[in-house]
């Protein structure tokens, strides 16, 4: 893992919100990772741990209150030139959480996915821009005829692709796919992170996965960081997170998982956990090393106390 350079590397990220004089929300309260070219890594938490937060200020869509976030070795958390500027939205791409409402419900299909196209002109004929919007749509198992149609003519599943499209057309090294199948069907959802996957093999981008479905995110992640309130309080490749979780939180995640197998799901005990009584403090702990890459955020005598 040391050899290859990180593709983004985020650095003590904190994104707070001014809610008024007296009361500011932390969002995102010193959060550091790194993905690699061609990886998945999964972010999982609960509703408002800061999941999407992090995908968005990454992304430059929230201005990052503290930290730094370096992509392709370029700083992107500062003040941005028009050339980095450039660069960011060219090399990332991000896909959202509901198909429906980030699709301009007034424009064709071969508009919405064209778009990144046009604003960074990035074709010489009409010709050329349709038989890039067509191979894209191939990729993503649409057909032609689809390219005239509206986003209100699709299903879910086929709306969503569309948003995949319009990610991939711009040839992405990294694209964050916030909660981007949780709105799906199940049996849809499937498809879609199958189809998410065949591209990744293909094209080699990587994805900054964020979903609060844990076997989801097993099934596609090759690493996993655990959040809890703005914290990063694990994180793993992900057989380190499922057959070896060190954190109380991560351990109560674990075991609200369903088990297929009735016999052991009668036997499954789901465990509580909460911060505010569980006496543990986010910002007394540091990154402790437990084994190759799994890390837990802890207090020396916080570690050997779970690890016993």
């Amino acid at each position: 893992m040391s050899e290859r350079k990180p593709l983004l590397k985020v650095n003590d990220l904190k994104q707070h919100f001014r809610i008024n004089r007296r009361f500011t929300v932390k969002a995102v309260d010193g959060v550091t990772f790194d993905i690699y070219p061609g990886e998945t890594y999964g972010l999982v938490g609960e509703s408002g741990s800061g999941k999407s937060t992090i995908g968005r200020s990454i992304i430059r869509l929230y201005e990052p209150t503290a930290g730094e976030v370096i992509f392709n070795g370029v700083n992107i958390s500062g003040r941005l030139s028009s050339k980095d500027t450039q660069h960011l939205r060219t090399r990332m791409q991000m896909i959202f959480q509901d198909p429906m409402a980030c699709l301009n419900p007034r424009k064709k299909v071969i508009d919405i996915i064209a778009q990144g196209l046009d604003i960074h002109h990035l074709y010489k004929s009409k010709e050329e821009r349709k038989d890039k919007v067509f191979q894209i749509l191939d990729m993503v198992g649409l057909s032609n005829e689809h390219a005239d149609r509206y986003p209100h003519q699709f299903s879910g599943g086929q709306r969503q692709r569309i948003g995949i499209a319009r990610a991939l057309i711009m040839n992405p090294d990294l694209i964050i796919a916030d909660e981007a199948i949780s709105a799906l069907d199940v049996s849809i959802q499937a498809q879609v992170v199958n189809l998410m996957k065949d591209i990744q093999k293909k094209t080699n981008t990587a994805y900054l996965f964020i979903a609060h479905d844990l076997s989801m995110v097993k099934y596609i992640s090759d690493r996993i960081g655990v959040l809890h309130l703005g914290h990063l309080v694990e994180t793993g490749t992900k057989e380190e997170i499922f057959s070896n979780p060190i954190h109380p939180y991560t351990k109560s995640l674990l075991s609200a998982i369903p088990q297929p197998d009735p016999i052991a799901e009668k036997k499954r005990i789901a465990m509580n956990y909460d911060y505010a009584t569980s006496g543990i403090d986010y910002h007394k702990g540091t990154n402790q090393h437990v084994s190759g890459q799994h890390y837990v955020l802890a207090t020396k005598e916080e570690l050997e106390k779970w690890t016993k």
